[in-house]
């Protein structure tokens, strides 16, 4: 793999660490078991180690590269509007936890698919700003 590596190929990656961090929340958080989820807990792990690895290569290699200015600037400014987003969204779980609308796994799978969602809003925001040149 000579190609360059992007900084929206690196942030486009952050989707996969949040899809990994739901499924050892379910993991974690499950109250059943069925015969075939040791199967597919051995999955996640093998999978998990292996995109470590690739992507500890890939971040090597963008490190040695030369930075794109604009690319950078519009990754904080999504990662901003991603962040307020982020604590609305926290505060609005606190509160129904608080008032016991929701218990505390269901807040947790709220918590975890909420930062999936805002990986991919984040993906797609900062590839507009970065197609528009903003």
């Amino acid at each position: 793999m000579k190609t360059k590596v992007t900084l929206k190929e690196l942030v486009g990656t952050k989707i996969i660490y949040a899809v990994l961090l739901a499924c050892y929340y379910w993991m974690w958080a499950r109250r059943d078991w069925h015969d075939y989820y040791m199967t597919l807990q051995n999955m996640i792990a093998v999978f998990t180690i292996v995109f470590f690895a690739l992507q500890a290569n890939r971040i090597r290699k963008y490190s040695k590269e030369e930075k794109d200015e604009l690319a950078i600037q519009n990754l904080r400014r999504a990662d901003a509007i991603a962040l307020k987003i982020m604590v609305v969204a926290v505060i609005i779980i606190a509160f129904a936890s608080a008032v016991a609308f929701i218990d505390g796994r269901i807040a947790g799978y709220m918590l975890v698919s909420m930062i999936f969602v805002l990986a991919v809003m984040r993906f797609i925001l900062f590839c507009v700003m970065d197609s528009k040149g903003v």
